[in-house]
């Protein structure tokens, strides 16, 4: 079974201890794709990029990963979106964006076939992210579309990864993912998220925000103190069993996202599910970089 991942890839420069920077690319929900392919998923990857090397070169190795492109669109006056990360002394990392012009805000607008493609998949993943790519205009009919979806059947996984900066207000940013809630069935939350959205509350009020709002199934990650399930009427908690000392956290929630997906895939329990997941990002964070080298070891039982 294949899913549709839905997001934005950007060219990145990274700094590095000598002051150069070696270029890469990195966004979200590719990275969740990655990892979901290490996992023994499968998925095509919805994007839009340009004619340009950058563009090509991402492509290449996102099917080197067995990532899905066939569903890219590609728009010849158009550039990638690009971000910088530098390091200050203190070791702190520091993003800088150039996405204004990005062709995946184009996406919807411009390629309309789109949902109609989105419509052949029985799982479709997007981000807080992905939703801060579009214009108003463009989200409602996202919007539109996820609900009449998952009315024929379709399911819908969202993380709920939020940047301020994406958004013009708290206030929009706060409609946006109210107006998401009812369109979700698979919530993957990020638990520091959601407390800079809705301020200081417990997983409990979060879990049931989400439920009331439409989400069937809630992981809550908290990191090393692992997550919080909520399906049906039950809660559990599942502890992280494999504590350690993070080196680069940038990929945990979505290398999370990619193994709980594909053991999702695999008809696994959501147990089973997490207790995957948690592995894949424990392993993750202990490397740097949002993808780690492919010979690393993601599966749990294979180690």
């Amino acid at each position: 079974m294949k899913i549709a991942i839905l997001g934005e890839c950007m060219v990145e420069l990274s700094q590095q201890a000598d002051g150069r920077f070696n270029m890469g690319f990195g966004g979200d929900t590719l990275n969740t794709a990655v990892y979901l392919a290490r996992n023994g998923g499968q998925c095509d990857y919805f994007t839009a990029l340009g004619e340009d090397e950058y563009s090509q070169n991402m492509m290449l190795n996102w099917a080197e990963e067995g990532i899905g492109t066939k569903q890219i669109k590609v728009y010849k006056d158009c550039l990638p979106g690009l971000y910088v990360i530098k390091n200050d002394d203190d070791g702190e990392r520091h993003f800088h964006y150039w996405r204004q012009n990005a062709p995946v805000k184009q996406l919807l607008s411009r390629s309309p076939e789109v949902f109609q493609e989105l419509q052949r998949y029985p799982l479709v993943f997007l981000t807080g992210i992905t939703l801060s790519l579009f214009n108003d205009e463009d989200r409602e009919l996202l919007y539109s579309f996820l609900s009449g979806y998952r009315e024929n059947g379709g399911i819908v996984a969202f993380d709920n990864n939020f940047r301020p900066k994406n958004w013009r207000s708290m206030n929009h940013a706060l409609n946006n993912y109210k107006r998401m809630m009812s369109c979700t069935d698979i919530a993957l939350l990020s638990f520091d998220d959601e407390l800079e959205l809705y301020g200081e509350h417990t997983v409990v009020d979060c879990i049931a925000r989400w439920q009331n709002g439409g989400a069937n199934e809630v992981i809550v990650k908290r990191g090393a103190e692992g997550c919080v399930v909520a399906s049906d009427d039950s809660v559990e908690v599942i502890h992280q069993e494999h504590v350690v000392k993070p080196v680069d956290t940038t990929s945990a929630g979505d290398s999370f996202n990619g193994a709980y997906l594909a053991n999702k895939l695999n008809n696994k329990s959501i147990q089973e599910c997490v207790k995957a997941a948690n592995f894949c990002a424990s392993v993750v964070v202990m490397h740097k970089g949002a993808i780690v080298p492919r010979e690393i070891n993601l599966v749990l039982g294979q180690q």
